[in-house]
């Protein structure tokens, strides 16, 4: 998972946007990334997240967006080159859990654990497989808000929100109080799970 920056203040929120697409439409497809990752993935990223731009900016400054008739986005999403989620429903509200990770090992060769929780208790829990996206309710077809997002790399938890515009792609808003202070994140749908390292 990649770590977050929860800085942006409103006035450079659309400069916070602008930035975002121009790394994920230029570094998703990086040859750094694994042929399970950066093949047709880190294509169909590109051109997703390339074409989400404006419907990023709109959810980001407004809220949620119009209801639409899409359910559920259960399946494998595509976070960034480096991990994937699975999103599915748990009692009604949409839940996540890590599903895939390129780096699966520590650079000593230790399996990742969660290492940074501040509970002593948690910090063997594997990162792989873990649920981190969790609590978000529905609030009409295509829109869920008041949920919790864990991010194993800084050990810190966040509010959570998200939209889904269309069926292969969900954005996501993770946020400290409001959501305009946060950052967004934009999630593709992957057609089959990726090979290898596989949670």
């Amino acid at each position: 998972m990649a770590s977050i920056d929860l800085t942006d203040s409103v006035p450079h929120l659309a400069r916070g946007i602008s930035h975002h697409r121009r790394e994920w439409c230029s570094g998703i497809g990086h040859p750094a990334a694994n042929a399970s990752a950066s093949g047709w993935a880190s294509r169909l990223a590109r051109r997703a997240i390339c074409a989400a731009v404006l419907t990023v900016a709109a959810f980001s400054m407004t809220g949620p967006t119009a209801a639409s008739t899409i359910n559920v986005p259960e399946g494998i999403w595509l976070v960034d080159a480096n991990s994937t989620l699975q999103i599915f429903d748990c009692n009604g509200l949409l839940c996540g859990r890590v599903a895939w990770l390129k780096n699966v090992r520590e650079a000593n060769g230790a399996i990742r654990r969660d290492g940074k929780n501040p509970d002593p208790t948690l910090r063997g829990r594997l990162v792989c497989g873990l649920t981190v996206l969790w609590g978000l309710q529905s609030v009409g077809a295509g829109s869920w808000k008041d949920g919790w997002f864990y991010n194993p790399d800084d050990g810190k938890t966040y509010r959570a929100a998200a939209e889904l515009p269309s069926m292969d792609t969900l954005i996501a808003r993770i946020y400290i109080g409001v959501p305009l202070l946060g950052r967004t994140r934009i999630l593709v749908r992957m057609p089959r799970q990726s090979s290898g390292n596989q949670c």
